[in-house]
């Protein structure tokens, strides 16, 4: 076993290699884990039902000092056994009446995902006008790990959290320029969460919403093709169905060869035709009492 402190205290033994760098110290992490006492024989915790397990801060969420140490140690995708010694888990008095006293444990542990998180704990410790003062490299970065969080929740359809990191980046990139350069680079940040937040509204089945971002993107970017494809399926989800036409047609034109906007296109074509034929058939029952 591989001591990562030189006293015995925490010992590792990989289970499989991960890729990139290894965990940060200010990162928040998704792991999988199982806690034993004894010879692996006897679980007294574990996570490994979850499917989605929560994104979770180090020296904050996880504060068991071994189990941190390890996780310093591993990357993404990374599994591995860990033996902790009691000063580095539950000490002396253990953790009634689970863990007795000076107790050994060991942990299985998989490292799903983590982002760092660093600058924007750094960020949102600040005030308003130190804030303001930062420079626009660092508020983008912040904003954009704002937007890491939303994607991380959305890709496990927690689609309210993710959408609430989409506005907090929004909300980081209040601040306007007046140099050109700077401007742009600002409005490509927004772009990016106008269309992730588009979608998202389109998951919690909020069109209005949906339409609003999606329109919000066109003004920016007039001929973008996601933007227009976002605003058409809202519209064909309100039943707008000249203006669902007019959205797809347009991002058609852009990507003629693009299977989603055409399969929209199918699907708003379906759609149209049912409801012609409900709104004849609503006629029909209507006028035949008068011609009988």
């Amino acid at each position: 076993l591989q001591d990562l402190t030189g006293d015995g205290g925490v010992r590792k033994e990989q289970l499989r290699p991960g890729t990139g760098q290894p965990v940060p110290p200010s990162a928040s992490v998704a792991v999988k884990y199982s806690g034993y006492l004894g010879n692996w024989n006897k679980l007294f915790c574990s996570n490994g039902n979850s499917k989605y397990p929560r994104l979770m801060k180090l020296g904050k969420d996880i504060t068991l000092w071994g189990l941190e140490i390890g996780l310093l140690s591993m990357t993404k995708g990374e599994a591995a056994l860990f033996v902790l010694a009691p000063e580095y888990a539950y000490g002396q008095r253990g953790c009634p009446p689970s863990i007795p006293p000076n107790t050994t444990v060991l942990f299985k542990v998989e490292v799903l995902d983590f982002i760092d998180s660093e600058e924007c704990d750094t960020f949102f410790e600040l005030t308003c006008e130190q804030r303001d003062r930062l420079p626009l490299e660092k508020v983008l970065k912040v904003a954009a790990t704002e937007r890491e969080f939303g994607n991380y929740f959305f890709y496990k359809q927690r689609f309210k959290i993710a959408k609430d990191r989409y506005k907090r980046a929004l909300s980081i990139l209040g601040r306007s320029s007046s140099n050109k350069a700077e401007q742009s680079q600002i409005n490509a940040s927004k772009l990016l969460l106008f269309l992730n937040l588009s979608l998202t509204y389109l998951k919690l089945e909020r069109a209005d919403r949906a339409l609003k971002y999606g329109e919000l993107a066109l003004e920016m970017d007039k001929g973008n093709a996601k933007a227009l494809f976002r605003c058409g399926q809202a519209c064909l989800y309100m039943r707008e169905y000249s203006k669902s036409r007019d959205f797809l047609a347009r991002a058609q034109c852009i990507q003629p060869f693009n299977r989603d906007i055409n399969n929209e296109l199918k699907k708003l074509a379906r759609y149209y035709k049912e409801y012609m034929k409900m709104e004849k058939g609503m006629c029909c029952q209507m006028f035949d009492p008068l011609n009988s």
